[in-house]
């Protein structure tokens, strides 16, 4: 089972930034999980909230203005992929928001890194699928009917290959069968050191974790 840090791991540091990615390298984990959002100056910044402390959105802000309310640096895609390029990278997509410019980016790192494209927004999967040579998954926050309403909008998009369910929702009959129908299952969210252990006894590919010292454990 791959052990993914959520945001680097951000024990000591902010998250999302170059310490917190540094600092999950160092753990020893198998990739790191990050955001990108589109800043108002146009640049690919590595950020979760939609929304930040200042009540503004990420959007309505340049990448300085961000930095000032956040009191740390914030990397853009760019940086971070050229200073790591020896890990996994699962980058998630928040927004449609300039995904051409997003895009483009990624296409500068198809050759010599490992990157799994994921979103909420699976039509932003399968953009993604269709214009980069990259893995890609669909996030999921809810169990869906079956697994085929799931895969509806995907048919014939053989690099979506990747199904990243939120931990609520394990369900292990379709699990099953998205293993049997050639998807890796990825989950995001486990806490506990047993619900890390039940990730890798249900047969899961890779934890995506604000813990990986618990997922570590059981390496």
């Amino acid at each position: 089972m791959l052990v993914i840090a959520h945001r680097g791991f951000h024990a000591s540091v902010p998250e999302n930034t170059m310490a917190g990615f540094e600092a999950a390298i160092t753990l020893g984990v198998n990739g790191i999980e990050t955001d990108v959002r589109i800043s108002h100056d146009g640049q690919p910044v590595l950020v979760h909230d939609r929304v930040i402390a200042s009540g503004h959105a990420v959007a309505d802000l340049t990448r300085d203005e961000i930095e000032q309310v956040l009191g740390h640096k914030v990397p853009t895609l760019d940086e971070a992929l050229e200073c790591f390029p020896g890990i996994l990278w699962n980058i998630e997509i928040k927004t449609t928001q300039s995904l051409d410019l997003v895009i483009g980016v990624l296409k500068r790192y198809q050759v010599g890194h490992r990157i799994l494209i994921t979103s909420f927004r699976h039509d932003v999967v399968s953009v993604c699928a269709a214009s980069l040579q990259m893995e890609c998954g669909l996030l999921v926050a809810h169990r869906p009917q079956t697994l085929d309403s799931l895969l509806a909008n995907c048919e014939g998009s053989p690099r979506i290959d990747h199904i990243v369910w939120d931990y609520n929702v394990l369900d292990e009959l379709l699990l099953k069968q998205a293993t049997a129908d050639g998807f890796r299952n990825f989950v995001y969210g486990p806490v506990t050191q047993s619900e890390h252990q039940h990730c890798r006894d249900v047969g899961i590919d890779g934890v995506i974790t604000d813990h990986p010292l618990l997922a570590q454990i059981f390496s």
